[in-house]
């Protein structure tokens, strides 16, 4: 065992406390908008389903810039890299205050996406931290903990406050959009000069051959994704551009094989402690990301048409504000539990919880007691899962990797949250149909809930395959060969 790991040495705790700061402007940033979107549309003379175009930009360059952005930071520290895409987020985000019409909107608001990258980097570098004190794996699960707290505390500030503010500046639009503005820019300073460096290996090359590829291959995949949500799924164009995306891996795989230092380390990836953590990303995403629009709508649809609650916007707003906070009980459950069992049995009780809690829709969906429940209960897996994987991944990762391996779960997390929209939106359009064009049926809601529960008990039995040991401190590993090597 380590002197470090004797001493009891702990990551500093302002490291923590300013990442903390970082992670609230996070949330903030995904909460605040929500309640302006009526009020948006009006302020830039679009309709309403234009505003789909935002989300599916923003995501488009999240799953593509969030992997290069975490190789960068490997190679020339995660604080460095932190910084420059904070920085290029409060330039979008002051881009937004200041601009009318919807083509300026449209690029800022996907610039803005760069600060998905935020997590990742942060995880990776309080890692990078943790490798001094011999307790990595453990402390990395516990900060990641409380980033999500801080995450989801900003999300409810973000929500909450958005409408408030703008009725408190007679709603004017540019002066509400400045609040965000400002908060990124001050969060900027705060990790300038309150989080220290990582130490990256030195000799490291970027691999452009491989990132551009991979870019190609995300960008026919998740725009193929996005058009299927719009254009439904009678646009054969739409499956030839997903089916090209899926194509161009194959070339791409081959090229990463061959690269002494890939873009991505296949042979990481392949390990049996990191494989299973990034399918369960893709698969959470379904349900963490997917589901947003559904349960909303489920939540809105007037009893009339046979199932819903008929909830008002603000009723909804409730709803959604108890699913994050169970989010936020997940996230401080996980690392004590995992110091109770194992990291790989907490993980695979907090992936159980999801599918119970969408599983639950399935036989209970009548009253808002049963839909908190069953929101509460995903909400707490979902809660656990969303820091403990990439705090998972950067512990299977070899050194100098961590950052593109907790990138990957949010990549693969974003690429299934892409899928899922798309499914759901198919869906529920079909059953439409037959409730006069109002509403879906209660069947579209329930095979959307079901999906949601089926992906999350696939990822329960993914996890299983995960070694026993896997994710353990460097310290609780014995013998020589224990160690993980850089492939």
């Amino acid at each position: 065992m380590s002197t470090a790991a004797r001493s009891g040495a702990a990551l500093p705790f302002s490291l923590v406390g300013y990442l903390f700061l970082v992670e609230i402007v996070s949330g903030i940033l995904q909460g605040f908008y929500v309640p302006l979107i009526p009020d948006l549309v009006d302020h830039l003379g679009i309709r309403d389903a234009d505003f789909n175009w935002f989300e599916a930009a923003q995501l488009l360059l999240s799953a593509i810039v969030v992997p290069l952005l975490a190789k960068l930071g490997d190679m020339h520290g995660h604080k460095r890299i932190l910084l420059v895409s904070t920085a290029l987020t409060a330039g979008a985000t002051w881009w937004l205050a200041f601009t009318g019409d919807f083509t300026s909107f449209l690029i800022a608001w996907a610039l803005q996406g760069f600060y998905v990258v935020w997590l990742p980097l942060e995880v990776a570098l309080i890692f990078d931290r943790g490798r001094r004190t011999g307790r990595a794996a453990s402390e990395t699960r516990r900060a990641a903990g409380y980033l999500v707290v801080a995450l989801e505390a900003g999300a409810i500030l973000g929500a909450l406050g958005g409408g408030r503010i703008f009725a408190a500046l007679g709603e004017n639009v540019a002066g509400t959009l400045v609040v965000p503005a400002v908060a990124v820019t001050l969060v900027f300073f705060a990790i300038l000069f309150g989080v220290p460096e990582s130490e990256p290996l030195a000799g490291r090359s970027l691999d452009a051959a491989g990132f551009a590829v991979l870019t190609l291959g995300l960008l026919l995949i998740t725009s193929g994704l996005t058009f299927l949500r719009i254009n439904g799924a009678g646009a054969w164009w739409v499956w030839a551009a997903i089916a090209a995306g899926v194509l161009v891996f194959v070339p791409w795989t081959r090229l990463e094989l061959r690269r002494p230092d890939p873009a991505i380390d296949l042979r990481v990836l392949a390990d049996r402690s990191m494989w299973p953590v990034q399918l369960t990303a893709g698969l959470v995403g379904v349900s963490l990301l997917g589901a947003q629009a559904p349960l909303s709508t489920f939540a809105g649809t007037d009893p009339a048409a046979g199932y819903g609650l008929g909830l008002s916007a603000s009723g909804i707003s409730n709803v959604i504000g108890a699913y994050l906070v169970s989010m936020i009980v997940g996230a401080l459950l996980f690392p004590r539990v995992s110091r109770w069992a194992s990291p790989r049995a907490a993980m695979i009780a907090a992936a159980l919880l999801v599918a119970i809690g969408y599983l639950l829709f399935l036989p209970f969906h009548d009253t808002v007691p049963q839909v908190f429940l069953n929101m509460c209960v995903a909400g707490i897996g979902s809660g656990a899962l969303v820091g403990a994987l990439p705090a998972a991944a950067a512990a299977a990762a070899a050194r100098g990797q961590t950052g593109v391996a907790t990138a990957l779960t949010n990549t693969t997390k974003t690429i299934g949250g892409s899928f899922a929209s798309a499914v759901f939106a198919v869906v529920l359009a079909q059953g439409a149909v037959g409730a006069a064009g109002t509403a879906s049926t209660l069947e579209g809601y329930l095979i959307t809930f079901a999906i949601c529960g089926g992906g999350a008990l696939v990822a329960t039995g993914l996890l299983f395959l995960v070694p026993r040991i896997a994710f353990a401190d460097a310290a609780e590993l014995a013998g020589p060969g224990t160690e993980r090597t850089a492939l």
